[in-house]
């Protein structure tokens, strides 16, 4: 008990500015041990499942411009070839020059990358914005992208988009309207990242489950943040405004800690999609659930990574979603305090989410 004790009572201290400025190691110490130095290794002896490639190609949805030279693409790649991806798709956040510029860059692997373009919100607060907004998008969409994204908002407004950051505007604004509409008319989907995990936007302190990671992304306190729960509204009126376009929320709408939030938004809205980029670590720790989520919904999750390029990076999501090893971590991916789990989801069900969906949604 003293150990777990020391470990809560060191929260404060943990996160206060002071703590970063101690010089000795106290990792090998339980009572000065930092929460943010705590990285726990399985003892338990069960399966420990190498998955090296995935089990089915892969068309990942969730990417982003990571590599800055020809050397970087060329090992990028290499990387898909050996682990069975065959496509990526870039959210560049990008309009304009910048945009074209990377779309000539990765088009050295035509076949193998797949670009969005951003929003330019550039005078989103002036009148006129809307129009001049829709015909940039359809200058990229003739340079090249075929879907937007990622769009983002945790609570304060459109921010992801190159250059311009649209505080105060929501995807539900009326402004947003004809873009989405016109998303609709090029067949291009619209990939947006709506909240954070809900721990960002609870209490800082010793009741917050996901507190390792929830302290550094933390929305809690914010001025004039839109609540999780608005933020899920404000989603749910777009997706229910623009039955015709494609919308692919990312990161499972980021409802991991209750799922059947995005059932119920699957059930209402044929529209809506969801990737599972950059949330394995949140789900691979309520692995039944999940994994019930996955079989029922088949037909609307898309593989996403949304964590760079790392080889190591992929098998352990591949893990998660193959295997059915218990009480694994890997701390490159997750910063949380507790163990993952694998799904062991089906082949009929890999097969969807790996693959299927995304070419249909890159084909509509």
């Amino acid at each position: 008990m003293l150990y777990y004790s020391s470990l809560l009572l060191l929260l404060v201290f943990t996160f206060s500015p002071f703590a970063y400025a101690q010089s000795p190691d106290t990792t090998n110490n339980p009572n000065s041990l930092l929460l943010k130095d705590y990285r726990p290794e399985s003892i338990y002896k069960g399966a420990q499942t190498e998955v090296n490639k995935a089990k089915f190609p892969v068309i990942d949805m969730h990417t982003h411009p990571y590599v800055k030279s020809e050397v970087e693409l060329d090992a990028w790649v290499k990387t898909m070839d050996e682990l069975n991806i065959d496509k990526s798709v870039i959210l560049t956040y990008q309009s304009g020059e910048a945009f074209d510029s990377l779309y000539r860059f990765f088009q050295k692997y035509p076949d193998r990358f797949i670009l969005f373009c951003g929003f330019d919100y550039t005078d989103y607060d002036k009148p006129g914005f809307s129009e001049k907004a829709v015909k940039e998008l359809e200058r990229c969409y003739k340079s090249g992208a075929r879907g937007v994204g990622e769009l983002g908002d945790k609570g304060k407004g459109l921010f992801y988009s190159r250059p311009t950051r649209a505080y105060g505007m929501h995807i539900d604004d009326a402004r947003m309207a004809p873009l989405l509409k016109k998303c609709a008319e090029l067949n291009m989907p619209v990939s947006v990242h709506v909240a954070d995990p809900i721990w960002m936007y609870q209490p800082m302190n010793a009741k917050n489950d996901g507190l390792m990671n929830a302290y550094r992304w933390r929305i809690k306190d914010q001025e004039n943040a839109v609540s999780h729960t608005g933020m899920l509204n404000i989603l749910e009126n777009a997706v229910k405004a623009h039955p015709s376009t494609t919308f692919i929320a990312c990161h499972f709408a980021n409802t991991s800690y209750d799922l059947s939030l995005l059932g119920d938004l699957f059930d209402k809205y044929p529209n809506l999609y969801a990737d599972i980029s950059a949330r394995f670590a949140e789900t691979a720790a309520i692995p039944r659930t999940a994994a019930r989520f996955y079989t029922k919904y088949a037909n609307r999750l898309v593989y996403g990574s949304d964590m760079g390029t790392d080889k190591k990076m992929y098998k352990t999501t591949f893990r998660i979603l193959e295997s059915e090893d218990e009480h694994f971590y890997d701390h490159s991916i997750s910063s949380y305090h507790w163990a993952m789990h694998g799904f062991g989801l089906s082949e009929e069900v890999l097969k969807q989410v790996y693959q299927a969906n995304a070419q249909m949604l890159l084909k509509k």
